[in-house]
């Protein structure tokens, strides 16, 4: 007897855009060139690490508009800090 698997299984749609694979493409050679810079401003340093190339390719994408899931949790901007009570 056949059973159904296509229920169980995930949907094969793309997760990530065109744009955001080629906005990633394009840190990681400003990276390699070592013109990739940290912070809003691009005055925070070179960005060595290969994670952080491809998070500031995604954000950058998402800016432009392109298909990128939304962020994960961990650091936000403007998250509120539990201030300690004495």
């Amino acid at each position: 007897m056949a059973t159904k698997k296509s229920s169980s299984r995930k949907s094969s749609r793309r997760k990530y855009g065109k744009g955001a694979s080629k906005s990633v493409e394009s840190a990681m050679r400003r990276r390699k060139k070592g013109t990739l810079r940290r912070g809003k401003s691009g005055r925070g340093g070179k960005v060595k690490s290969r994670e952080q190339a491809i998070a500031i390719g995604l954000s950058e994408a998402r800016k432009k508009g392109a298909k990128v899931p939304a962020r994960k949790g961990g650091r936000r901007k403007g998250a509120k800090r539990k201030s300690s009570s004495r």
